[in-house]
């Protein structure tokens, strides 16, 4: 039997994600983000379609970079105008019963106090649905806009991030015992003030001494989903990730990542996710023909603006065939690097453009649904991953016709869930509602 495969969508709320200009596309309706029933709407179908969860991406600044200039992105919608992802969850939630819910935080903004209250709060509201993408950033115009000159250096940021983690792990985890709330009516006592304790951090980056405002949640800390593959960052999801979410590429070359991930993390579980984007229809036909309906909506000036902030270079500043190096980039060092391999050591904008099929950098898998299910099994196991986060493409007739067309197919097959398990989402995909050793959260957890 081949493996159970997870999805999520991968989506983010705006606009224009990573398709760039599908929002021009007559059926789309990504230009709705504003409207709480465009949320609902997409939770419901995604937990039709037995989604394990909504991963929702953010970022904290304007892609500035191509031409120097915000003017691509405002033109083309690319992640601007953004909503706040975690005001989104609570509608989304009461419309739904067990899907889960990615929310994209970036940490070096923050402080961990007030961060660790909001997602207790969704946690609780959720019923233990929802998780964190941990972020450390990788925008100069996200640094301006928060009062600093620029972001710290890359590595610098993950060292900020390992002592974030700390905090956070101290209030959820430690502040509270398990049995700490008695709500005891009758003898008028609610909480156990001996079974409540501050947490106490006194580090290089944050000093802090509280109570957690809020009570144990479901699953206290929220499942804990992380996006880097430099090497700085597989260091950091070895030690405190769940769920990895990792680029899509070459299989042998996705699965020597996997691998890497996993010997890091020491036998500690990991689930691995690669992002994908999926064009289908109930024939293959039918498929290539939608394919090529969508691209006529594509924006290359939309991919280049996404492509220049994600990488740290200006696409502008380059002629077609100049060879573009990022050496000094601070961006997503990851991403340079498999730029760089994958046009054979010598990145050109020619290059890029003509790796954009849909608006971004991720080849679409195209087919009908027996054919992508048959595309995503073999995947998982030729590349050893566990699941996907499906891109949006036209929205929202792109995920309808996955869960209409490749569910079933993936089904049949065995390779998907034909109900959820119960329980809080970490407990969905590992048996377990919190976190246990050796993860370090463990180890904060209060003794009572």
């Amino acid at each position: 039997m081949p493996r159970q495969i997870r999805l999520n969508a991968f989506d983010m709320a705006c606009v224009g994600h990573i398709q760039q200009g599908l929002w021009t596309h007559p059926r789309d309706r990504s230009t709705d983000y504003h409207r709480i029933e465009h949320w609902t709407g997409l939770a419901r179908t995604l937990e039709r379609g037995l989604f394990d969860g909504l991963f929702l991406a953010d970022v904290m600044g304007i892609y500035d970079v191509f031409g120097g200039s915000p003017d691509a992105a405002l033109r083309g919608a690319v992640q601007v105008p953004l909503l706040d992802p975690a005001v989104l969850v609570p509608a989304m939630a009461a419309a739904t019963t067990d899907l889960g819910f990615g929310i994209t935080c970036n940490l070096a903004y923050e402080q961990p106090f007030l961060f660790a209250r909001r997602m207790s709060s969704l946690d609780h509201l959720t019923g233990g649905r929802v998780g964190w993408n941990i972020v450390t950033g990788y925008l100069d115009s996200a640094a301006r806009a928060m009062g600093f000159d620029r972001q710290m250096a890359h590595d610098d940021r993950y060292d900020l991030a390992d002592e974030y983690m700390e905090v956070v792990y101290a209030l959820w985890e430690g502040s509270w015992a398990d049995g700490a709330v008695r709500a005891d009516r009758a003898g008028g006592l609610y909480a156990d003030p001996a079974l409540v304790r501050p947490a106490r951090h006194h580090g290089r980056q944050f000093r802090m001494e509280a109570i957690h405002l809020c009570e144990p949640s479901p699953q206290r800390t929220p499942l804990l989903f992380q996006a880097g593959a430099s090497e700085r960052g597989r260091r950091f999801a070895a030690t405190h990730a769940e769920c990895v979410f990792v680029n899509g590429g070459p299989a042998p070359a996705v699965a020597a990542l996997a691998a890497d991930l996993r010997a890091r993390a020491a036998g500690r579980p990991l689930q691995i996710l690669m992002g994908a984007t999926v064009v289908t229809g109930r024939t293959e036909a039918e498929a290539r023909d939608r394919l090529e309906d969508y691209r006529r909506h594509a924006s290359v000036e939309g991919a280049l603006a996404h492509a220049s902030a994600s990488l740290g270079i200006d696409f502008a500043r380059f002629g077609m065939d100049e060879p573009v190096g990022g050496a000094e980039s601070q961006a997503i060092q990851s991403n340079i690097a498999g730029l760089q391999r994958a046009a054979g050591g010598v990145l050109t904008k020619r290059w890029l453009i003509d790796s954009f099929i849909l608006g971004s950098r991720q080849k679409p898998l195209v087919g009908s649904g027996a054919q992508i299910a048959e595309a995503l099994i073999g995947l998982t196991e030729a590349a050893d991953i566990d699941g996907f986060n499906l891109s949006r493409t036209v929205m929202p007739e792109g995920l309808e016709d996955f869960v209409d067309l490749v569910v079933p197919e993936l089904q049949a097959r065995g390779a998907f869930k034909t109900e959820y398990a119960p329980g809080p989402w970490r407990q969905k995909l590992f048996g377990a509602p919190r976190l246990l050793a050796p993860h370090p959260a463990a180890a904060a957890r209060h003794p009572g």
